[in-house]
């Protein structure tokens, strides 16, 4: 069943069993916004010949409808994208909710959010769409909804979240047709996608356990499931005629720590990524397994002014066989991969004007990713953002250096209801 079917179906089976719900419910609540978003490219026209990496509109709706002890959640949303000239429906959540004394169960579309990092993802293992965050969208567009079943039990000792997802879902990149991205095989179209098939050998578990400690906020994470990245397998490596992208099996075993501390917010977070079907490092076409992690610091240092700092790493293990058989023509990844980012926030005129600027900056490979921002809340409904996303530094094939052909200024506006 592809995406859009499956949409479908997840949101006629939700609004028949809201039906006997709302026609009992006095407090349902329906809420949504109107939004237009636009981004134009100002280095290079897009790969397609066209100038804009987005411009759609856009309607969502939000209905919640409690009826004790369960709670039904809906958000759709409805647009027209001027760039494919289609408009679509698309189910951004539907689950739901049943809540007992000390536990509760959540079943469908829902975003999960784990981890610490400010834009920088270890634990947080579910979904993302990348494509969003570089033309411009809304922040919230960076997250996608997993299928699944989500239970907390809090026993009072400490609370516990486990999650089954019994169906498959990859990031999502950039377009080809939007984006100037690095391909290292680009003569190879022949190509194909093997996505892990729904079987219960295949489900994805998750399982969260946290409590406090000593004021801080604990957390360990473990995940089974797959890489959310394909990797590439040529038929032939030296001359390949055919590509085969597939989703190597991934396991992670994490932790976290926050709390007050130097007058701010201190963040750690670390990740062991056990690349289950290369744990040797001998296949340059899988990942490595790697261990990553990251240290956070966020602090007030004027009113309504807000700084925050991060320092991110991933260190690849049997790096040694890993350069011996990378195939001739390949990008060598670096054994140790950096990134630091900085966001400072500056609120004016009783918080309605919210100035930022976020960047990313990897000093092992030299790239960079500028995102600055301007967003003023004409009143209580109604909101424009403008900004930009800057790309530049390192190799052709690094993180944010192949996107360098790809700036953008991007314009978002919504009337909330």
């Amino acid at each position: 069943m592809n995406n859009k079917l499956k949409s479908v179906f997840q949101m006629g089976v939700f609004i028949l069993l809201s039906m006997p719900l709302c026609a009992r419910a006095s407090d349902i609540s329906l809420h949504g916004f109107l939004q237009g978003n636009y981004s134009l490219d100002t280095a290079s026209s897009s790969p397609d010949g066209g100038d804009f990496k987005w411009a759609e509109e856009r309607v969502q709706l939000k209905l919640e409808v409690p009826k004790e002890p369960f709670r039904l959640f809906l958000k759709t949303d409805a647009f027209y994208d001027h760039i494919d000239e289609k408009g679509d429906l698309e189910l951004r959540e539907g689950y739901i909710d049943f809540t007992a004394n000390k536990w509760d169960l959540r079943i469908g579309r829902q975003v999960i959010t784990w981890g610490l990092g400010d834009l920088l993802f270890i634990n947080d293992v579910f979904p993302k769409d990348y494509e969003a965050f570089f033309s411009g969208r809304p922040l919230e567009y960076l997250k996608k909804g997993i299928d699944g079943a989500k239970v907390g039990i809090y026993p009072g000792f400490a609370s516990f979240e486990l999650i089954a997802i019994p169906f498959f879902e990859q990031n999502h990149f950039p377009d080809p047709k939007r984006f100037w991205m690095f391909d290292p095989m680009p003569e190879v179209t022949n190509r194909g996608k093997v996505k892990p098939a729904v079987t219960l050998k295949n489900t994805e578990i998750a399982f969260r356990a946290y409590r406090d400690i000593a004021g801080f906020d604990a957390s360990v994470y473990f995940y089974r499931g797959f890489f959310r990245q394909p990797s590439m397998m040529p038929d032939n490596p030296m001359m390949p005629t055919k590509l085969t992208l597939f989703f190597p099996k991934l396991s992670v075993y994490g932790a976290s720590l926050q709390g007050r501390a130097l007058d701010g917010v201190l963040s750690l977070e670390a990740g062991y990524y056990d690349s289950r079907e290369d744990r040797s490092g001998t296949n340059p076409m899988i990942p490595n397994s790697q261990t990553r992690f990251l240290i956070g610091y966020q602090r007030q240092i004027w009113e309504d002014f807000t700084v925050g700092v991060q320092y991110y790493g991933e260190y690849m293990h049997d790096y040694s066989d890993y350069k011996k058989n990378l195939p001739p023509g390949f990008p060598q990844e670096r054994k140790l991969h950096e990134l630091t980012t900085v966001r400072l926030t500056q609120f004016l005129l009783h918080q309605t004007l919210r100035l930022s600027f976020f960047a990313f900056y990897s000093p092992s490979d030299g790239d960079y990713m500028l995102n600055p921002e301007i967003k003023y809340n004409f009143s209580d409904h109604i909101w424009a953002a403008i900004g930009g996303n800057i790309f530049g530094g390192g190799e052709r094939w690094s993180q944010f250096g192949q996107l360098d052909k790809n700036d953008n200024v991007y314009l978002q506006m919504r009337y909330e209801f």
